[in-house]
Parts: structure tokens; sequence; C-alpha cells
């Protein structure tokens, strides 16, 4: 047998397609199980450790005076109370209308200006030294101003909660534009795509991730401002709830805002990281491509690693199709010289 014969077959022994289907399924399968089984262990863990904070707090609370500080068991009950008279709703609905209107403000104008700044490099040099001005000078400076401008109405809780959560939404959604591949916009114009175009398939996908970030960013801090909007401008809201009850010692009471505050960060927070499941699922992807780079043989069970190799078997096997006429003049070459 020909050197060129034994090159040919060869070739033809590695281009046979070969069946993974019973891999794939069997791979997605113990992926799923995997999967299922790490949720289970992730849930054991937070409610182990939710009991034992709640155990210490109760421990912690019989050694304390009551006027100071209080337990788990009185809080529940105090909030059982509040709930069922209708007093917690009272004062948590104002500030939830606030948080609504604020974030929303803060989200449109912040995604829309970020992406503005960072596609229109005249729009950054112009812009970018106000909004760092802006950023550096500690919001609650500018509480006492706002209030003198816009009084003690639901405006200047407005305006305040839309200075806490604006910024993060701007800075992130800059970074996310600037963090765009060039490469991907080279191709976007090698082939003719619109100014639209870009924004939309490359540009906007891109940014995705550092958007929901920002989101998540902003509403820690957009809570943050909804709670100091209620204690300088009016006595409504749940900051004035807090405030009250602290100054009558009704410990037990001032806490069940605070706890409720921190259940709606809780639960906002978990809605958004779900919505970047259905927004981005890329991300996702991304990070799935990572563990499978890390994991070992035994473990290569996963369908993200089996794609990964079927694309490196490939182009194994691209790279060898394209040596072919190279290794035939290689071949002649010596059987010219015998």
């Amino acid at each position: 047998m020909t050197t060129v014969e034994r090159v040919r077959g060869e070739l033809t022994n590695a281009a046979q397609p070969v069946d993974l289907s019973g891999d794939q399924a069997r791979a997605e399968r113990v992926a799923t199980a995997r999967r299922h089984r790490r949720r289970l262990i992730d849930l054991a863990i937070r409610v182990a450790s939710l009991a034992i904070a709640l155990t210490l707090w109760e421990v912690a609370a019989w050694n304390v005076d009551p006027v100071l500080f209080t337990s788990p068991t009185k809080v529940a009950g105090a909030a059982y109370h509040m709930v069922l008279s209708g007093e917690l709703w009272t004062y948590l609905w104002p500030s939830l209308v606030v948080l609504a209107i604020g974030f929303a403000f803060a989200v449109v104008l912040g995604i829309g200006i970020g992406l503005l700044l960072a596609r229109f490099w005249v729009l950054d040099v112009a812009l970018t030294v106000y909004i760092t001005f802006l950023y550096s000078i500690p919001s609650v400076a500018l509480v006492p101003l706002i209030v003198l401008w816009a009084g003690f109405d639901t405006t200047a809780k407005v305006i305040i909660l839309f200075l806490f959560a604006f910024f993060p939404m701007v800075i992130n959604t800059y970074q996310g534009v600037k963090s765009v591949d060039p490469k991907l916009l080279e191709v976007g114009r090698a082939f003719r795509c619109s100014e639209r175009q870009l924004w939309w398939n490359i540009v906007l996908p891109a940014s995705l991730p550092f958007i929901v970030t920002g989101l998540r960013l902003a509403l820690g801090r957009g809570l943050i401002g909804m709670v100091l909007a209620d204690l300088y401008t009016a006595i409504s809201g749940i900051g004035y709830l807090i405030v009250r009850t602290a100054s009558t010692y009704q410990v037990d009471k001032m806490f069940v805002p605070i706890v409720t505050l921190g259940l709606l960060g809780v639960t906002l927070t978990a809605l958004l990281r779900l919505a970047e499941k259905y927004v981005a699922p890329w991300t996702a992807a991304s990070r799935d491509d990572q563990a499978c780079r890390g994991r070992t043989k035994e473990e290569d069970g996963n369908a993200a690693c089996r794609r990964a190799i079927d694309r490196s078997v490939s182009s194994r096997w691209r790279q060898a199709s394209s040596r072919l006429p190279m290794r035939l003049r290689a071949a002649r070459r010596r059987k010219t010289a015998a």
C-alpha cells in the first residue's frame, strides 16, 4: 500500500460519522439529575443557615433588655397583629408607589443615557464629567436641597429615590456597551449592518448581563433612597413607621418594617435573576462552558461538554482535510526520489 492510499484510508476512517445521540441523551439525564441534586443541597443549606441564625438571635435576646432588643418570636407576633390590623400595609403602600415610580424613571433614563454615552464619543466626552461629578457627591447631602425645591410631597420622594438608583444603571450600562467585542462590530459592518441592526443584534445582547447587574444594584440603592425619603420629607411611608415605633420604644414593631424591607429586597432580586435567565440565557451557557473546562474525564457527562468535544473533533477533521494536498505532494516527491 502506497503512502497516498494509506493517508486516504486514515482520512476516510476519520470522516465516518459517529452516532452520539445515545451519549448525548445520557449526558443530558446526568446533567439534569446533577442540577436537581444541587438545588436540593442549596435549599437544605439555606434552611439550616436560617434556622441557626434565628436560634442565635433568640438566645441573644434572652440576656438583653427588651426595651433595647427583641426576639424573633416577638417580632413574628407583632407582624401578625400589624398585618391583621392593616397598619403595616397602610405605611408600606405609599413607599411602594414611590419605589415603582422612581425606579422606573431611573431604569429608563439610566439605560438610555448609558447607551448613548457609550456609543457616541462626543456625548461621552461632553457628559461623562457631569456624571462623575454628581456620582461623587453623596446623595444624602442633596436631600435638604431637594426638599427645599420640591417640598414635602411625593415629588421630592421620587426625586430622592431616582438619584439613588440612577447612577448604578448609567455606569453598568456604559461598561456593558464598552465591553462589546470590537470584532463583532467589525463583522457586522462588514456585512453592511445598519446602526439599528448593530444595536439590536450585537450591542444590546452583549450588554444585557451588565444591565441586569445594574438593575440589582439600583434596586438595593433604591430601597435605601425610599426609606431616606420617608425620613426627611413627610410623615408617611415605612420609614416614618420605623421612626415612630423606635421613638415609643416598641422594638418588636420597629423590627417588622425592617424585616419587611429585607424580604422585599430578596424577593425582587430573585425575580431579577429569574428574568436574567430568560432575557440573557447565553450567560448561563458561558458559565456551563467554564464549568465544563474544569471537569475531569470521569465527570464529563454534561451536554455542554459533549458539544465542546464535538466541535473540537470537527475542527481537527477540518485541519486534517486542509493538510491533505500537502501530504499528497510530499508523497509524490518521496516516490519520485525513490
